[in-house]
């Protein structure tokens, strides 16, 4: 027996009962007729004339029913006369690459064939002005070329600073838009900065490019679609603005405020551009944003397929297992470090071979007083809270909260023969 073994042989795992989490639940049931319906009563497509190209932005996040929104936007679009192509907006991802940036859209189900339209993929950029501070700023060239732009996002809280935008439709202009060259801008004099950076490279894009309108989306607890806006470019900075108040509103969370261990079963660019969202986890890859749990040691146990490698948010962790590290792609994954400046997230934290052992590490490590009695929290990913494991030492504060259902009986840990962890 090596010496981790050792050290962890005798190390107990309480055992856990799968409870279910309630949150507000408010959706939209027909995501392509309110995208129609928003088009038509705000009446922005008549600003598309026939024969225009338009350049529609679309980013890498999992955003709910993006497939479906674009394709809706890219048929009215051509339906008014206009010649739609999708420019992929997402600062540095997908390898800071052409290739890879159109590899992400697939991902999300945008494609050519599924969008209806062209993808013109390209990390080019040109600079079209420069804040007061100096940071240039710069947009995607072939948008900067196009007769009109028209931007598809969501708004939620960012992951690494507060401001009055944050992840929106304003960071979509500024960072997907501006590609690696101004991603890195952006960043360039850290996140304590972002929230002002954002709002003056968006006014300067705004008032430089014919930007026609944005399509802003707020998605509820569940990761579904509760609100889709469409906005004219004179007021996306206001409403990016009161649709982050609604955003932080919708958010789920994790309803034990002091958690042992939790253990999250995959992490990835596809679920947050932190891999985990640390508005869920509590730990924040910069000081400049806060909220949530607090976690004395987390694991992870794998990447989601989606992420191509990107393991970027790992460094948050306390303790992985093997099989993620066997899957990192470091060049992909040090990409996003060093274009955010913030490197944290791209260290690699303790390595275990196996789920079992880095779980059991998370255990001893803890400090609990009694680790028999370990409060745990396992989670599939950050997007998924609606049904999640919990210890035992945590069922009397679930049967005391009214928005928790208890859905089994403690059970005990199970793991195949490989040391994975199931249920």
């Amino acid at each position: 027996m090596d010496i981790i073994q050792e050290l962890l042989k005798d190390i107990p795992l309480p055992r856990m009962a799968k409870i279910r989490q309630s949150f507000p639940a408010d959706e939209v049931k027909d995501v392509e007729n309110t995208v129609r319906a928003e088009l038509a009563n705000t009446q922005v497509l008549e600003r598309v004339k026939p024969g225009m190209s338009i350049a529609v932005a679309v980013g890498s996040r999992g955003v709910a029913e993006i497939d479906k929104i674009t394709r809706v936007v890219v048929e009215e679009i051509k339906r008014h006369g206009g010649q739609p192509f999708i420019v992929p907006s997402m600062g540095s991802h997908g390898g800071a690459t052409a290739e890879g940036q159109i590899e992400v859209l697939a991902n999300l189900n945008v494609t050519e064939a599924t969008a209806g339209c062209p993808i013109r993929s390209s990390m080019e950029v040109v600079q079209i002005g420069r804040l007061e501070n100096g940071l240039p700023v710069y947009i995607d060239k072939q948008a900067s070329q196009a007769d009109g732009i028209v931007v598809i996002n969501r708004v939620k809280p960012h992951t690494a600073f507060r401001g009055s935008v944050e992840s929106g439709i304003c960071k979509m202009i500024t960072i997907g838009l501006g590609k690696q060259k101004g991603a890195e801008s952006c960043h360039a004099y850290s996140f304590k900065y972002m929230a002002e950076n954002i709002l003056g490279m968006s006014q300067i894009a705004l008032a430089k490019m014919p930007f026609l309108f944005a399509v802003a989306s707020v998605e509820n607890a569940y990761d579904k679609v509760k609100k889709i806006k469409v906005v004219p470019a004179e007021e996306i900075i206001e409403t990016d603005k009161q649709l982050l108040v609604e955003a932080k509103a919708n958010m789920p969370r994790i309803y034990f405020d002091k958690i042992d261990v939790l253990i999250i079963d995959q992490i990835g660019k596809n679920i947050s551009g932190d891999g985990m969202d640390p508005n869920i986890t509590g730990r924040y890859p910069t000081p400049y944003a806060s909220g949530g749990p607090q976690v004395s040691k987390m694991v992870v146990l794998d990447l989601t397929e989606q992420t191509h490698g990107n393991a970027n948010g790992m460094g948050t962790a306390d303790f992985t297992t093997r099989k993620l590290v066997d899957k990192v792609n470091f060049k992909m994954t040090y990409a996003n470090g060093l274009t955010s400046t913030v490197v944290g997230p791209t260290h690699m934290p303790t390595v275990l071979d196996t789920d079992q052992d880095a779980i059991k590490a998370a255990v001893k490590t803890c400090n609990a007083l009694d680790l028999s009695k370990a409060k745990i929290v396992r989670i599939k990913d950050t997007l998924h809270l609606g049904e999640i494991w919990i210890s035992e030492e945590l069922l009397p504060e679930a049967r005391n909260n009214p928005n928790i259902d208890i859905l089994s009986e403690p059970q005990e840990m199970t793991f195949d023969d490989k040391g994975n962890l199931i249920e």
